[in-house]
């Protein structure tokens, strides 16, 4: 019962972490995406503040798929791509996001790459093209992808595909181990054949057919002695020494008493006996 209820407080915890995990990935995304939202809203603000627009609108940022996110205006606009380069840098920054990402503006239509820039944490990798050329009035959509950001939800999905499996482990080793316990259960159930008898020591019994022999607790360890080495001799020693001695319990006759009696509930079987080997010790005899 104990170990049934460890298993059980075991897999209870692991599946209350796998919820913890679980909870809190979605927690942590939608932080992100709010922060990455309200920065991203402050890019297109400064883009039309650098137009001298006050008027126009910054429509609302939309997340268009896993981590990536697209900025439209209401009406069309020119803008130098330098400041937009700065603009995001500084707000990025500002709101702690990832350091790495890509930003696009993509002219409305056709999609077409108007400008684009690559920032990375190891700045050799960084591809950032100089500002200074406008870009003509039209309507533009800025789209932006946070790479880094895929990387770390790919690696917590691996963590918690791997927190599934190692529960999945786990169960299948307390279902081998239930099994084992009920294996062996059942072997010790299964008695020993001696001629016509079946001895079933954890019983403390003979059976010879339907009829049931009791035995005494000392008689029953020494027939498991005798069935383990049949045809052998046993000295008197060691049979006084395993069933008696060892229990701190000094006899005298007390062997050749159980023995007599253990004569008497075999001799219904004419095919096994125990013997007196005179001086030395006792032999079953196993025809």
């Amino acid at each position: 019962m104990k170990r049934i209820q460890l298993h059980m407080l075991a897999i209870v915890s692991c599946l209350t972490m796998g919820i913890f995990i679980s909870c809190s990935q979605n927690t942590d995304e939608i932080d992100f995406s709010e922060r990455a939202k309200v920065a991203i809203r402050a890019v297109g603000n400064d883009v039309l503040l650098s137009q001298q627009d006050t008027t126009s609108l910054v429509m609302p940022v939309v997340l268009i798929a896993p981590n990536i996110y697209e900025l439209s205006f209401e009406n069309p606009l020119a803008f130098d791509p330098g400041s937009l380069n700065a603009s995001v840098t500084t707000y990025f920054a500002k709101a702690n996001l990832p350091p790495n990402y890509r930003v696009e503006v993509l002219q409305c239509g056709d999609e077409d790459v108007a400008h684009s820039f690559e920032m990375q944490a190891n700045m050799d990798n960084t591809i950032m093209p100089c500002g200074g050329r406008i870009l003509p009035e039209a309507c533009y959509v800025i789209r932006v992808k946070f790479t880094e950001q895929l990387s770390k939800e790919s690696e917590n999905a691996t963590l918690f595909y791997i927190l599934i499996f190692l529960v999945l482990a786990f169960l299948a080793f307390v279902f081998y181990s239930k099994y084992y316990v009920y294996q062996s259960g059942t072997d010790r159930q299964h008695g020993t054949s001696l001629g016509s008898f079946t001895f079933y020591p954890d019983q403390n019994k003979l059976v010879k057919e339907a009829q049931e022999i009791p035995l005494s607790k000392k008689e029953c360890e020494l027939l498991e002695i005798f069935i383990a080495a049949p045809n052998q001799v046993i000295k008197r020693e060691e049979l006084t020494k395993k069933v008696w001695e060892d229990n701190g319990v000094i006899v005298g006759r007390s062997l050749d008493t159980y023995i007599s009696k253990l004569r008497k509930k075999l001799q219904e079987d004419g095919t096994i006996k125990i013997t007196n080997v005179h001086g030395v010790g006792y032999k079953l005899e196993v025809a």
